[in-house]
């Protein structure tokens, strides 16, 4: 396998699925702010132990990343004051900004579970079957 898992980042990835979790249930649950609360400091402190202190300090702090870090500490924010709606766009938008990089790394990780490692390998039969023919 291509990735080493040690025990660290094993309880990193299990505080990001936590964080998840929580962030699903306080948006299904009509943006409950202490379920948002949980699932944001879960997925921090995930992302910090998962990366580690000093690589997360430097994701957040990097030039090029500066819009995708404001964006999301500005959502983290607005769910602690009570605006959990326009916090999760905000905090959405910044993961996607602040984590594009990691897709690759994600969708490698990903191929060697058995189940989605086949979906991803073979996406293309999937998506063949759902094109417009043209001239129909």
């Amino acid at each position: 396998m291509a990735y080493e898992i040690n025990e660290q980042k094993k309880i990193g990835i299990g505080l990001i699925g936590f964080g998840i979790t929580f962030t699903f249930l306080g948006v299904i649950l009509f943006f409950d702010m202490g379920l948002l609360a949980l699932g944001n400091i879960f997925c921090l402190s995930g992302v910090a132990v998962l990366l580690g202190w000093h690589s997360t300090w430097q994701l957040f702090t990097r030039r090029t990343s500066y819009k995708g870090s404001v964006s999301f500490l500005v959502g983290f924010f607005l769910i602690f004051i009570g605006w959990p709606i326009v916090g999760v766009i905000l905090e959405s938008y910044g993961s996607i900004v602040l984590f594009s990089g990691f897709w690759p790394a994600c969708k490698a990780f990903l191929c060697h579970i058995p189940i989605l490692g086949w979906l991803f390998q073979y996406s293309f039969l999937f998506f063949d079957r759902f094109k417009l023919k043209s001239g129909s």
